[in-house]
């Protein structure tokens, strides 16, 4: 099953639009038909692939079909088939006819069939199927994990469940302290080496039952593990059932990982296009089901002790991990930044956001966030650049605040660009600050220290002798000595702006 929202999603990557909305893009697709000529009553699936139709043949066929969905390889519908599907409130995507009907159907197949949404957002629904078939086999009930302990599916089965199984299962997680406890056991560890089943003692005093455990393997790669509520370990029959499942789970897995890793480039696309204004703001903002008026753009940086290639991507797996519309934003992976665009025109959602991400990465991960101003669908170019600058503030700073957002560090920004032009080209040879530097390299004198402090200070004397933590007659002092050395203008604002700017460079 998958949601009509997400296939028009997926399928606008392909170059596809709509011919005919829909009433609700909410309605859940469960099966898929070719077009056949012979039937007189086309379509009695949900989406119906309208192999041989073209556009002249598309009213007859919208008028008999009982698909909810026709997918036609058309760039325009006629006036009549128009009317047809919108009397019959059949949903029409177009396709552009370059696309071939085997890339389409390959698509539309996979996830429809095999892209199978789970109440998490993620993964086959036939997991669960897999998992009350392993329980009934086993005779014990199963929980299907990923590689990071999450729970993928697990078995209607519930007798002799305890403690631990129902915590996971409420939790969508094992529990830290049991995880850690399996660790210690050393048994991550053989999962990461062996895909012989074993068995796990009962796990601590309120549990009554061991459990055994496989795992679920794509070659070298481990992509989760199989458990199984069991008094005993399990018979050499029980065993092969548990090691045939988890061959059965890896399909599942890596189906599901090749429908959201298309999903992930589509939506990857779009957002990238939109940020350097290369699609067009509505007709994007709609593809990606974003529906607001004000977004902000979040950009996001994370670096860790281990490989620095992997941490973005990394972070862009937790960002995008929940396909299917329950996710706030839709995201990005560009360089080693993952940018994403937030309905909210409020900054706290955002900064909500990125604390909810911070949270789901590596103890050891330093995580950088910028936050972009709000910001009109056409205005997207200028949020991202906003948030790559905030982003930049935030590895300057030595507090530990979630995120630098543009609204409150805009002054700190603009400073930021001021520096950056005047250190573009020739550095100026002359000027109150060169000179002022040159004497105290060559005299040893502090009088670039002082002149900061006293513009810092806004020419309060005391103010600024107790920050170079020297009498107030000693500044006074310093500053007449600096006029007769250079002309300072203080009492030009133009003059003081440009040497705390030269200052600052």
């Amino acid at each position: 099953m998958v949601k009509l929202d997400r296939l028009i999603n997926v399928l606008g990557g392909l170059g596809a639009r709509l011919g005919n909305a829909p009433r609700s893009r909410s309605t859940e697709l469960r099966s898929v038909a070719l077009h056949d000529p012979a039937d007189p009553a086309p379509g009695g699936e949900d989406v119906l692939l309208a192999v041989g139709v073209d556009a002249d043949g598309a009213a007859d066929l919208l008028s008999s079909t009982r698909a909810e969905v026709v997918v036609l390889r058309c760039t325009e519908l006629g006036e009549r088939a128009l009317a047809v599907a919108r009397d019959r409130d059949v949903t029409v995507v177009l396709v552009d006819p370059a696309v071939s009907w085997g890339q389409l159907a390959a698509v539309i197949y996979g996830l429809v069939l095999e892209g199978r949404e789970t109440e998490a957002g993620r993964g086959p629904t036939d997991l669960f199927a897999l998992a009350d078939a392993l329980a009934d086999s086993v005779g014990g009930p199963v929980t299907i994990e990923d590689h990071r302990s999450g729970v993928l599916a697990y078995s209607s089965r519930q007798h002799s469940a305890d403690r631990a199984r129902l915590a996971t299962i409420l939790g969508r997680r094992v529990p830290a302290e049991i995880r850690r406890e399996l660790t210690e056991r050393g048994v991550f560890r053989h999962l990461e080496i062996s895909d012989e089943p074993i068995f796990v003692a009962p796990l601590g005093p309120e549990s009554l039952h061991g459990r055994a455990v496989v795992a679920v393997r794509a070659g070298k790669e481990l992509l989760g593990s199989i458990w199984v509520v069991t008094e005993h370990a399990l018979t050499a029959a029980h065993q092969a059932a548990l090691v045939n499942g988890a061959r059965t789970a890896a399909l599942h897995l890596l189906r599901a990982r090749a429908s959201a890793d298309l999903e992930r480039q589509v939506e990857s696309d779009l957002v990238i296009g939109l940020l350097e204004g290369h699609e067009d703001p509505a007709a994007a903002l709609s593809r990606l089901g974003l529906r607001s008026t004000r977004y902000r753009v979040v950009a996001v940086q994370v670096h860790t002790g281990g490989v620095p290639e992997a941490a973005p991507l990394l972070a862009f797996e937790r960002a995008t991990t929940g396909f299917g519309w329950s996710r706030p934003g839709r995201s990005a992976l560009f360089a080693n930044t993952v940018y994403t665009i937030l309905p909210h025109e409020d900054a706290e959602p955002a900064c909500e956001w990125a604390r909810a991400l911070v949270r789901e990465l590596a103890g050891d991960a330093t995580v950088l966030v910028g936050v972009g101003g709000p910001a009109e669908p056409a205005q997207l170019v200028d949020s991202r650049q906003e948030a790559d600058e905030s982003l930049a503030i935030h590895a300057t700073r030595a507090d530990r605040v979630a995120a630098v957002v543009y609204d409150e560090a805009w002054h700190e920004i603009l400073l930021r660009r001021l520096r950056h032009v005047a250190s573009t080209g020739r550095a100026p040879d002359r000027g109150p600050v060169v000179e002022l530097r040159r004497h105290d390299r060559e005299h040893g004198t502090s009088y670039v220290e002082t002149l900061r402090a006293w513009l810092e200070c806004q020419g309060d004397l005391g103010a600024a002798a107790a920050r170079l933590e020297v009498h107030p007659n000693t500044v006074r002092y310093r500053m007449r000595k600096m006029a007769e050395l250079t002309p300072l203008d203080l009492d030009d604002p133009d003059a003081r702006l440009a040497m705390i700017i030269a200052l600052a460079v």
